[in-house]
C-alpha cells in the first residue's frame, strides 16, 4: 500500500509531456503544475513520462527540471523523477563522495531495500558510473566499516518467510556471546547479520530479548558515542523494523535547528511508494503530531507543496 494520490483517470503519457513543457515555456515557470503532475504519478508512470518527453523534445526530463528548477525543491523532484534504481544509486553514489558523505545512507539502502532492489541499484550504480558499488565503498571507507557494509551492499538474502528456529536460537547465542567479549566486528557476529534473510533475523533477535532479557539494541549500546555501534544499531533497525529507522532519520530531520533537507527529501521521496503509510503512523505516535503538518510546520514555498502531496494529507 502506497500514500501516492494518483487520479482515476491518468491522461497519456504524451499529455503530461506536454502539459509539462507548457509548464517550462513563458514567463517564468509553472511549479504548480509541475507539482500537479509529476507528485501524483507512480514509478512506470513517470519512466513513460520521460520517454514522451525524450521522444516529443529530444531532452531528458530531468535535464529540463534541471534547467527550470532550483535548491531543495529541484532536488526533490529530480529525485522523485528518477526510477527507484537509479535514484538508489545517485544517492549510494553521493554517500561515498568526500563533501556528502554519509555512510547512513549507504546502510539504510542496503537494510531496507528488497534484494531484487538491491540488485537492480547494483545495476545502475554500474551503468551509471562505470564501476561497481562494492569498489566505490572499499575505496572511500576502511576498517570494521568496510567490513560490514561490503557483505551488506552485495548479499543475496533469502526473501521469504521461513525460519529455522534451532538455528535462530543457536545464533542469538552467538550475538550474545560476541556482544559479552566487545567483539562487534567479529566475523560471526557480521556474518548473521549481513547474510540471513530478514525473517530469520527477526527471529534470532526475539530469541536473543527472550533469553537475555534485552533488545540487541539496548546491548550494543555499551559505549554510545562509538560510531561503529551506532552504525551497527542502524543495521538492525533497518533490517527488523524500517519504518522506526526512518521515523528517527525524519525526526532529527525536522525537529534539527535548521532543517536537514536532505535527509527529509530522501526519506519521502524513496518511501513515498514503498511504506511511507507505516512510517507516518510511526511518527505521529512518537511525535505526537502528523507528518504532514510537522513538514508544513518546518519547511516553506513550492518544495513544502511537492513534500506534502508525496506524503499524502493527514490519511496516516
Amino acid at each position: 500500500m502506497a500514500t501516492l494520490n494518483v487520479p482515476e483517470v491518468v491522461p497519456s503519457p504524451v499529455e503530461d509531456a506536454e502539459q509539462l513543457k507548457k509548464a517550462f515555456e513563458g514567463w517564468g515557470t509553472n511549479e504548480h503544475l509541475i507539482i500537479s503532475i509529476l507528485a501524483h504519478r507512480n514509478a512506470q508512470q513517470r519512466k513513460l513520462i520521460r520517454l514522451a518527453y525524450a521522444d516529443a523534445y529530444g531532452e531528458d526530463l530531468l535535464k529540463a527540471l534541471d534547467k527550470e528548477l532550483s535548491s531543495d525543491f529541484e532536488r526533490a523532484v529530480l529525485l522523485w523523477t528518477l526510477e527507484p534504481a537509479e535514484r538508489d544509486a545517485l544517492l549510494a553514489y553521493e554517500s561515498t563522495k568526500r563533501f556528502t558523505s554519509n555512510l547512513w545512507v549507504l546502510v539504510e539502502i542496503a537494510t531496507t531495500r528488497s534484494t531484487q532492489e538491491l540488485f537492480l541499484v547494483r545495476k545502475a550504480y554500474h551503468a551509471r558510473y562505470k564501476r561497481s558499488i562494492e569498489e566505490d565503498i572499499a575505496y572511500h571507507t576502511h576498517g570494521d566499516f568496510r567490513k560490514l557494509l561490503l557483505p551488506l551492499v552485495s548479499s543475496l538474502r533469502y526473501e521469504g518467510d521461513e525460519v529455522n528456529t534451532t538455528l535462530a536460537k543457536s545464533e542469538a547465542k552467538i550475538l550474545r556471546d560476541k556482544i559479552s567479549d566487545k567483539a562487534y566486528n567479529d566475523d560471526d557476529f557480521i556474518r548473521i547479520i549481513s547474510t540471513r534473510s530478514k525473517a530469520q533475523l527477526n527471529a534470532t533477535l526475539n530469541h536473543y530479548n527472550n533469553s537475555y532479557g534485552n533488545d540487541i539494541n539496548k546491548d550494543l549500546k555499551a559505549d554510545p558515542n562509538d560510531e561503529f555501534l551506532k552504525l551497527l544499531r542502524s543495521v538492525i533497525k533497518g533490517l527488523t523494523v524500517p519504518e522506526k529507522h526512518f521515523e528517527k532519520v525524519l525526526r532529527q530531520a525536522i525537529n534539527k535547528l535548521g532543517t536537514d533537507e536532505w535527509a527529509l527529501t530522501r526519506v519521502i521521496t524513496t518511501r513515498a511508494e514503498v511504506d511511507l503509510h507505516r512510517i507516518k503512523e510511526e511518527y505521529h505516535r512518537r511525535n505526537s503530531i502528523p507528518l504532514d503538518k510537522a513538514i508544513a510546520k518546518d519547511t516553506s514555498g513550492d518544495y513544502e507543496k511537492f513534500l506534502i502531496e508525496l506524503t499524502g494529507h493527514g490519511d496516516a
